[in-house]
């Protein structure tokens, strides 16, 4: 692959454009004119978003591997559930060390998935179901395969060789290739610095070897990221979800990272048994922010010229308080992401009330006019059953985290599989583990094949997922976790997401309204008020416990009304309360409902 002339792509760009702008206008759902109905200019503020891992989503050709034609497939059951757009976890041709995060080419498919015109077919298909189409966008690293590190490791001399980030080692001398630069760690286990034995220097890797970090000092690889960004941008994509973005820049200085101790003062060490360091170094966050300015200037003059408005940018983001998230939107007159993922409420990992009313206070009142974007759940992680069940009430459990997912202002994201209470199922021995970071972390860290696992359509063969050998086992649990058996069952989870989705996009209140808590001295319940102006408000209340609680929220509601309720959606077998002054819940049990 060469550098590409940017003038000429964008003027192919815009005679594509030409060509496809009506079909791409209806299909998603724009005037003639190019201008958009109600509510579409910003789209993505109340979208319901869904995470795909294509690998495990649906296999149709019987390989054993998803594909991109398995997720047009269930392009109806998307459209059922009321979701607004699907983000894809990476589908472009790549060795597949990490299973698509080490990319070979960011302008293709990969053929395992499929091909650019099933691609285009997915894009189309979706477009006439309004559902968008969100792609990852990996701009830390590339596969040590791509083009353009094969050429930056050929010589030192070659133009592609500051594309990438190489140091001499430490003492080098003619005859000894010296220590690593510095005590960098790659997150996967032992040092971040590969000795390249042709060119005799290190190359930097904050994950994988096989994942040589790029160079964002270097202007052309700013240009190169736009060019791929335009390409599928023309090809009718919604944006993109930026992958590892806090990692682009690291020390220019080369200085170690500190080691972090317990309270003893002694290092910690990680399951592969390498100390841990503090990342102060290699994740230079504020370095980031001007690179994703100029990202979303070029998204959002594409915008201009085509879908005003629909281009959205999604930040993989664990900040550690809500001002470093506020940072990630942008100041004023220079917006970065529109999304960047607020993990503080979705990843505090126990059902804490305090802390859950702390966060999403802090979401509601710390992000200006901002909307967060909220999830609990990804492929990187385990499954909520094992970071919130307590193994007798997780079915259960899982209403109450969808609750505050889909009743909080804002965006939601969710990962396949949530909403019929996928369970984490990792592998029981080491030689069963596909993950490298299973292989190399075992027994301590088992990898994520866990969260990975096939999707669970039916009770037949592999769950209906394939055809022939699934690419991960299909757990057990699929006997009676899974579409078909929750599909018109009043009591399922997955009815119980369809009527939370329905309710976030056709009730104002849960639409437009803001997040007001309620009975803030309770430990045990979580209550919350969604209020919009000219609208009946709407009272969420969300017992935490295992044991039956009753709530009063008649001292915080609003006006001065009767605080009569109409139930909207509650617990299967509840009864419904007559007015805010005696909410009873079950065990672990939900109550969403209007105040008359």
């Amino acid at each position: 692959m060469t550098a590409k002339d940017p003038i000429s792509k964008k003027t192919i760009a815009c005679t594509m454009f030409c060509l496809i702008a009506a079909i791409a206008i209806v299909a998603h759902g724009q005037t003639a004119a190019g201008t958009k109905g109600p509510g579409e200019h910003q789209w993505w503020k109340n979208a319901v978003i869904y995470e795909i891992y294509p690998r495990s989503f649906e296999d149709t050709n019987g390989d054993g591997v998803g594909d991109l034609n398995g997720i047009t497939k269930q392009l109806d059951y998307l459209k059922e559930l009321g979701v607004d757009a699907i983000w894809l976890t990476p589908c472009y041709p790549s060795p597949q060390v990490d299973f698509g995060y080490d990319i070979s080419d960011y302008e293709n498919i990969d053929p395992q998935y499929g091909t650019m015109a099933d691609f285009d077919r997915l894009v189309a298909e979706a477009g006439k179901r309004h559902i968008r189409v969100i792609m990852d966008m990996v701009m830390n690293h590339t596969s040590d395969q791509h083009a353009w590190f094969l050429q930056s490791r050929s010589s030192r001399s070659n133009p592609y060789r500051d594309w990438y980030v190489w140091h001499d080692g430490k003492g080098e001398t003619s005859t000894d290739k010296g220590a690593p630069p510095t005590n960098w760690q790659s997150e996967f286990g032992h040092s971040s610095w590969q000795w390249d034995e042709k060119t005799r220097q290190y190359y930097y890797h904050k994950f994988y070897i096989q994942q040589p970090d790029l160079n964002w000092d270097n202007p052309a690889v700013h240009r190169a990221f736009k060019d791929i960004m335009d390409f599928w941008l023309k090809r009718g994509v919604a944006g993109f979800r930026f992958d590892a973005i806090g990692s682009l820049f690291e020390d220019p200085g080369l200085a170690d990272e500190g080691v972090v101790k317990d309270k003893n003062g002694n290092p910690l060490i990680d399951a592969y048994g390498e100390q841990v360091l503090d990342g102060s170094k290699t994740f230079l966050v504020a370095k980031m922010h001007p690179v994703i300015q100029e990202m979303r200037a070029e998204a959002d003059t594409f915008n201009a010229n085509a879908f005003p408005g629909e281009r959205v940018l999604i930040a993989e983001m664990y900040s550690s308080n809500i001002a470093d998230l506020a940072n990630t939107y942008g100041p004023p007159g220079k917006p970065e992401f529109q999304l960047p993922m607020d993990t503080q409420v979705g990843f505090i990992d126990k059902l804490d009330v305090a802390a859950f009313r702390a966060k999403l206070t802090d979401a509601e009142t710390g992000l200006g006019s901002h909307v967060p974007l909220l999830l609990f759940d990804n492929h990187d992680n385990p499954r909520i059953d094992m970071r919130y069940g307590d193994g007798a009430h997780d079915t259960d459990i899982q209403r109450v985290v969808a609750t505050v997912l889909f009743a909080s202002r804002g965006a939601a994201l969710f990962y396949y599989g949530d909403e019929i209470g996928m369970k984490t199922t990792p592998p029981a021995r080491k030689e069963d583990v596909k993950d490298p970071i299973g292989i190399a972390g075992w027994p301590k860290e088992k990898g994520r094949d866990g969260e990975r696992t096939p999707m669970q359509w039916s009770a037949a063969e592999h769950a209906d997922f394939t055809t022939g050998a699934p690419w991960l086992p299909v757990p057990l649990s699929a006997a009676s976790i899974n579409v078909k058996a929750e599909e018109g069952n009043p009591d399922s989870l997955l009815t119980w997401y369809t009527a939370l989705i329905r309710l976030k996009k056709s009730n104002r209140a849960l639409k437009d309204g803001a997040d007001i808590m309620l009975d803030t001295e309770n430990t045990k319940v979580l209550s919350w008020m969604r209020q919009a102006a000219g609208a009946p408000a709407v009272v969420i209340s969300v017992n935490f416990t295992a044991q039956p609680q009753t709530v009063n929220l008649a001292n915080d509601a609003p006006g001065a009304g009767t605080h009569k309720l109409k139930t909207l959606l509650k617990t299967p077998g509840a009864a419904d309360p007559s007015s805010l002054d005696q909410i009873q819940l079950g065990p672990f049990g939900v109550y969403v409902g209007e105040v008359q």
